[in-house]
C-alpha cells in the first residue's frame, strides 16, 4: 500500500481521510465499512466524521491527480470518477478526522484493524511533530535565536 500520508487531506481546515481509503486500509468494502460506522453512529460526532460536498471531493480528486506518484494510483483515481459516473456510488464521500479515526478503533475489530490503527496513530503523530518542529525552527529564525 502507498504511503498513508498521501491519503490525508486538509478539508475545512482539518486533516481528514476518505471513507473509501480507510475502508481499503482496514480490509473492508466501503459499503461494509460505512455500515459499521452507521451501526455505531453515536460515536461519530460531526467533528469526527462529515460528508464532503461535491466541490470538496472534486478538489481531492484534483489533488490526487496532481500529486500521484504511481501509475496504479492514477488508475485508481480514474476508476473512482468513472465509477461515480456509472452510478456506482449513490452518495458523497464521508471523511474522518483524526479523532474519528481514533474512534474507528472502538468499532472495527480484528488483527488487521489493530495493525492499521497503530500505523494511522503513528502517522498523525509524526505529522504533528513535523509541523511543531518546523514552527519552532521558523520562530527561532525570526527571533534570530541560536
Amino acid at each position: 500500500m502507498k504511503d498513508i500520508k498521501n491519503l490525508i487531506y486538509t478539508i475545512r481546515g482539518v486533516k481528514v481521510m476518505l471513507d473509501s481509503d480507510l475502508a481499503q486500509l482496514y480490509g473492508y468494502t466501503t459499503k461494509a465499512f460505512n455500515q459499521q460506522v452507521k451501526n455505531n453512529i453515536e460515536k461519530f460526532d460531526t467533528d469526527f466524521r462529515f460528508q464532503l460536498t461535491k466541490e470538496e471531493y472534486n478538489e481531492i480528486l484534483r489533488s490526487k491527480n496532481l500529486t500521484l506518484e504511481l501509475e496504479n494510483d492514477f488508475l485508481r483515481s480514474k476508476n473512482l470518477t468513472s465509477k461515480e459516473q456509472r452510478g456506482g456510488r449513490q452518495y458523497l464521500h464521508f471523511v474522518f478526522t483524526e479523532q474519528g479515526i481514533y474512534m474507528l478503533m472502538t468499532v472495527l475489530k480484528g488483527e488487521l484493524a489493530t495493525k492499521q490503527s497503530i500505523i494511522l496513530i503513528r502517522t498523525f503523530k509524526e505529522m504533528k511533530d513535523f509541523i511543531l518542529t518546523n514552527n519552532i525552527i521558523e520562530h527561532k529564525e525570526i527571533l534570530q535565536l541560536p
